[in-house]
């Protein structure tokens, strides 16, 4: 189920363990069921409702807030989710409890000191689609240097470079204006950006996601969310 991006294997297992799950026509009730790859595999119409119930939140992180648990005294971005902060011009009709927060985790990281656009979602598909290993969703980001950043610096920058022994999959980096860059990327090794840039010879001081697929940061001010829109997709 999670192969075929129907859910998390989490959810799966959930799905299952309530009788939801059906296989070529026959209810699954056991976890780690063995199926052919060219099963038909359904989920029944209390799995899809449950699934329809489920939130996935666009926040503006400010900086100083951790992405996931909270680690070393600072505080976790859920934190700041609350009908308090819910922004203003949110169009989605759905009403915040704070029971939507459970369950809820980030669809990838953004560091401490970095600030912008974060997901937080309790659907898996979502989750997936934005992290999973064969995504390919670009991340966008505006990134203020210091230092002096050559051509060929720039020509690395987009190709070129390696972390960790492996080779970084091609970005595409550009100057947005004289001490800034433009980086859109479709991996996110921990703090990547950052690395990239000091092995070209210039620092980053500044750094805020503005896009995650189709889904632009747009207006939403700093330590406020909105909910994803009914016709946004990433």
């Amino acid at each position: 189920m999670a192969q075929r991006g129907m859910c998390s294997r989490r959810e799966a297992d959930h799905y299952i363990e309530q009788g939801l799950v059906f296989v070529d026509g026959q209810k699954i009730s056991e976890l780690g069921t063995k199926v052919s790859p060219d099963a038909k595999i359904e989920l029944a119409g209390e799995g899809h409702r449950q699934q329809n119930t489920q939130v996935t939140i666009l926040l503006n992180k400010p900086v100083g807030y951790v992405s996931g648990q909270a680690e070393k005294n600072y505080k976790p971005a859920v934190r700041l989710i609350s009908a308090s902060s819910r922004w203003s011009n949110d169009r989605s009709s759905r009403r915040f409890n704070p029971g939507q927060l459970r369950g809820i985790a980030p669809a990838g990281r953004l560091d401490i000191d970095s600030n912008g656009l974060l997901i937080l979602t309790q659907d898996g598909r979502i989750a997936k689609k934005i992290i999973g290993e064969n995504s390919s969703i670009d991340k966008e980001y505006l990134v203020r240097v210091t230092g002096e950043l050559s051509e060929k610096g720039l020509k690395l920058l987009n190709h070129g470079l390696s972390l960790d022994g492996k080779p970084l999959k091609p970005a595409k980096v550009s100057w947005q204006n004289e001490d800034q860059l433009r980086f859109i990327l479709r991996e996110g090794k921990k703090r990547q950006i950052r690395r990239m840039c000091e092995l070209v010879g210039i620092k980053v001081v500044g750094l805020k996601r503005v896009r995650i697929g189709n889904v632009q940061l747009g207006n939403l001010p700093p330590g406020q969310w909105r909910y994803l829109g009914d016709n946004e997709t990433f």
